[in-house]
């Protein structure tokens, strides 16, 4: 598939070549109407299943083997998750100053799919979700609290008793500073580059080289012909179940959180049993989205949760410290910057349980987010240059992220440094958002507002995650019957159900690092076959 000037485009051009040679070696089996790329759909569904059966079977068994399993890889492999991440950000601004910048997504003529507004909009929409409803509040605070000498049990099952970059303890405007950095910086650059070499490599092989859209196509630059074998298996495996653990994190995060919400607003006492019940309901109606069809489903409820989304935020600007999170905008943006290579340092660290209990399972699960929101982004950007591409995906949803943290976080700390409002900072992580609202007026309505954002977020995560999954498992095809979408939508739930039983949070969490970890492998090969395949391509 190589021309004789070493180029990756295949001789005569046309997808319909490399799709026809793929799937002569590969048999595809159609059981009951699916169409399933045999090796990929049967590994990773056999493999899910047996996962979930078996930690249901054993819950108790496997509990302190989940706690074991996270904290081990995120104390001995911090330093990789860090070093990994700021080679995506380095291999991203690469990109931008070079020539191979000027590559255009889908060909020299190719055009933009989408206008700018449109485009980035959507942008805004990845940028979204459950962790941002779930950490908004949560993760500016216990910052904040721990690098003012405080002790406090973070969300993330770790003590957060550091001292960030020497912070003197007692100093409030120094903590809000350092505080807010460490968050944007778990919410900025770094987890976006993960996202655009994962969404412009699927990019530029499907559309420039016509390649299958799966993530084995990224590696056809590295193994050639292999990556229609079982090296290109392995990697499709192991995007699948990244792809699927970091969903069934987020979707623990989700239940966890609305679950909270309800008992804060009537009395639904939080639980396994009530968490179990929200996903096995929000599952229910994430499959009734996934069968009335993208258009009618997921993209109606999408365009509905980014309105409630929008107008919460305006909400909390207006209602709250206005000017305050104005210029906390100006000022965290600030702190960022100068904190960034402090922070960003993989090598030498004091403040090991930031790194091992915040950072390396955040890097591990965005990684694991990675195919999924990765092939949404590529699908939206055809027609966009390399450079406009990594500094949009970059810059746009980051600069969404660090406004909707400075303005719930910023509000929270408001509370407590100069309204005296406490319990915002007593509360349960999964509750502080709540106690947020509740020091606010409208707080029954607001808490509604903020309980829908979660069940819809988590609806369309669910329903996007297994088409997603369904696309790399069917061998790219974007148009595999919806019974398998069905499947993974519930194999979804059930790994969620199954894991919050077997483990709670912690086994969430030990999950979606143990499947990050070795897809960081992957994205990092994955740089090199992006430089690779742009050399080839006219600028």
């Amino acid at each position: 598939m190589s021309d004789t000037t070493g180029s990756l485009r295949p001789p005569e051009g046309p997808a319909e070549i490399i799709q026809t040679d793929y799937e002569v070696g590969q048999s595809n089996i159609r059981p009951f109407g699916l169409d399933i790329h045999n090796p990929v759909f049967l590994v990773s569904g056999l493999a899910i299943v047996a996962f979930v059966v078996l930690t249901l079977a054993f819950q108790n068994q496997l509990e302190p083997v989940f706690t074991s399993m996270r904290g081990w890889l995120t104390s001995t492999l911090d330093w990789f998750f860090l070093l990994s991440a700021n080679i995506f950000v380095l291999v991203c601004l690469f990109l931008i100053v070079t020539p191979l910048g000027g590559v255009r997504i889908g060909g020299r003529d190719a055009t933009p799919d989408y206008s700018y507004i449109g485009w980035f909009a959507m942008l805004f929409a990845a940028g979204m979700g459950i962790g941002l409803m779930y950490f908004g509040v949560s993760e500016p605070i216990s910052h904040f609290t721990s690098s003012m000498g405080g002790t406090t049990l973070g969300e993330n099952g770790a003590r957060t008793d550091w001292a960030p970059l020497g912070a003197a303890a007692g100093d409030p405007d120094a903590a809000v500073k350092l505080g807010m950095a460490a968050t944007i910086f778990h919410w900025g650059l770094h987890p976006w580059a993960i996202y655009a070499i994962v969404a412009l490599a699927l990019a530029i092989f499907s559309y420039n080289k016509g390649l299958p859209l799966t993530i084995r196509s990224i590696f056809y630059p590295i193994f050639g012909e292999r990556v229609w074998g079982w090296t290109g298996h392995i990697i499709d495996i192991l995007a699948v179940l990244a792809t699927l653990f970091g969903l069934a994190t987020s979707l623990g995060f989700g239940a966890t959180q609305a679950n909270a919400g309800l008992d804060f607003l009537f009395g639904i006492s939080s639980s396994v049993t009530a968490q179990v019940v929200l996903i096995i309901v929000i599952t229910g109606a994430a499959l009734m989205s996934v069968l009335a069809g993208l258009d009618k489903g997921v993209k109606r409820l999408s365009e509905a949760n980014m309105i409630l989304a929008i107008l919460l935020l305006a909400f909390i600007v207006i209602v709250g410290p206005t000017m305050a999170i104005i210029s906390g905008f100006f000022t965290n943006l600030g702190a960022y910057v100068t904190e960034l290579i402090p922070l960003s340092n993989p090598f030498g660290r004091e403040d090991e349980n930031f790194s091992q209990g915040w950072t390396a399972f955040y890097w591990a699960w965005w990684i694991s987010w990675s195919p999924f929101v990765g092939m949404f982004i590529a699908r939206v950007s055809r027609g966009r240059t390399v450079r406009e591409f990594v500094i949009c995906v970059l810059l746009i949803p980051s600069t969404v992220s660090v406004f909707w943290m400075t303005a719930f976080g910023g509000t929270a700390l408001h509370q407590i440094l100069e309204l005296g409002q406490t319990a915002v900072q007593e509360a349960d992580a999964s509750l502080k958002l709540f106690a947020m609202l509740e020091g606010m007026p409208l707080a029954e309505i607001t808490s509604v507002i903020a309980i829908i954002l979660v069940v819809v977020f988590f609806v369309t995560s669910s329903d996007s995650g297994s088409l997603v999954i369904d696309t790399i498992t069917a061998g790219g095809k974007i148009d595999a019957p919806v019974s398998q979408r069905v499947f993974w939508c519930v194999f979804e739930g059930l790994v969620a159900i199954a894991l919050l039983l077997g483990g709670g949070l912690v086994a969430l969490q030990a999950m979606a690092v143990s499947t990050g970890f070795p897809f960081t492998i992957v994205l990092l090969l994955g740089c090199f076959a992006i430089i690779k395949g742009l050399r080839s391509e006219p600028r």
